[in-house]
């Protein structure tokens, strides 16, 4: 009988294992992030987002899609946003 060639031998079991090693989160710098950059819209001037605003609502009310408010309907949406904003007092 002739023995096996080594390289053909296939252990039992695998016993190579990873162990978990932790993430260490980075370490705080003292660098102040970044401020945002206002893009689009917001970097606007306040003047040029009325301009556009009241294009898009005159726009919607030629199409017919546009809301009215009516006097009973502007004070119920005014008391929803009394109370939303003081609770329950009054």
């Amino acid at each position: 009988m002739s023995q096996p060639r080594s390289d053909s031998i296939v252990p039992d079991r695998v016993t190579s294992r990873q162990e978990a090693v932790p993430v260490q989160s980075p370490k705080p710098t003292s660098i102040a992030p970044r401020k945002k950059a206002r893009r689009g819209f917001a970097a606007m001037s306040p003047e040029k987002q009325r301009e556009i605003a009241s294009k898009g609502g005159r726009a919607s009310h030629e199409k017919g899609t546009g809301h009215e408010w009516t006097s009973e309907s502007a004070r119920a949406a005014g008391r929803k946003g009394g109370l939303a904003s003081h609770g329950t007092k009054g």
